[in-house]
């Protein structure tokens, strides 16, 4: 992350209110747009926050589970909108309390790999979060929803998965981050939802054993209550303290084609993959 800190100009775009009533999609769309702009260095390095109100994002080996449509019907009784996104990555909770997370990175400065584009989050949510920095650990905590090799846990208890996104120079590493209720409320809902979406079934992919316990929110961390609001305050400060220049705002108007143009490829893949 040190690297990176060195760039003089950082762009902060602020969506966790604005996108609260919209779409998960738009946000994966805004995501791919600014992976272009700052792949093809048409804008600078850039972190974007974003909140979404009670979704529950499937990834594709969700959707071919055998009972799909009844664990989606099952998230839409308890107030959940499933969405499909086309990318890897298993079903993860947005909500009020989820602050989402991404850097966009380009490689100007030299290669990045899988690995290092993790660390980079890593580094980042440590600077934000120095109460419990020394405490977070990163690998995969086997009965979490989304396990990966970079969740994040303190006392073995997760509180964060990250994923990655690589379009025409343009890297997006995405984090949600679970910041307030309980950690444990959100798996509930997604163990359900497994349980419902698969019935015991065998099946060809091996889809997560939730386990609730195994997972918490970052106010259950502190021992306090912490707000999306606030997380976010300490991501603006942290980059002011970093880099000479915050550029802030939404897209400008000539980034809105582009900004367009993936937004309506997504939804036309989702509705693809919802008709399969």
């Amino acid at each position: 992350m040190t690297d990176f800190l060195t760039q003089k100009t950082w762009r902060f775009m602020d969506q966790s209110i604005s996108g609260l009533d919209r779409s998960p999609l738009e946000s994966f769309a805004a995501d791919d747009t600014l992976c272009h702009l700052v792949g093809q260095q048409q804008s600078p390095l850039t972190v974007r926050t974003w909140v979404h109100r009670s979704a529950v994002v499937l990834g594709i080996q969700d959707h071919r589970l055998p009972y799909v449509q009844a664990g989606m019907d099952l998230l839409e009784q308890r107030g959940y909108t499933p969405i499909v996104r086309n990318s890897g990555g298993l079903a993860v909770v947005l909500d009020e309390g989820v602050m989402n997370v991404s850097i966009v990175l380009n490689e100007a400065v030299g290669r990045i790999d899988i690995n290092e584009g993790y660390d980079i989050m890593v580094a980042f949510i440590k600077g934000i979060f120095p109460e419990f920095a020394d405490a977070i650990e990163a690998y995969e905590i086997v009965g979490s929803y989304c396990p990966g090799s970079y969740d994040l846990s303190v006392n073995g208890k997760k509180f964060a998965g990250i994923a990655q996104r690589r379009i025409r120079g343009g890297i997006a590493v995405q984090i949600y981050l679970s910041v307030d209720r309980t950690g444990g409320e959100r798996a509930e809902l997604i163990r359900d939802f497994y349980n419902i979406a698969r019935q015991n079934e065998e099946t060809k992919f091996d889809y997560p054993n939730v386990r609730p316990e195994v997972m918490v929110s970052i106010s259950e961390i502190m021992g306090q209550p912490m707000t999306v609001n606030e997380v976010n305050t300490r991501i603006q400060q942290f980059l002011y303290k970093h880099c000479e220049t915050l550029r802030m705002g939404p897209f400008e108007q000539d980034e809105m084609e582009q900004y367009t143009f993936y937004l309506k490829r997504i939804f036309e893949r989702n509705q693809k993959l919802l008709r399969e």
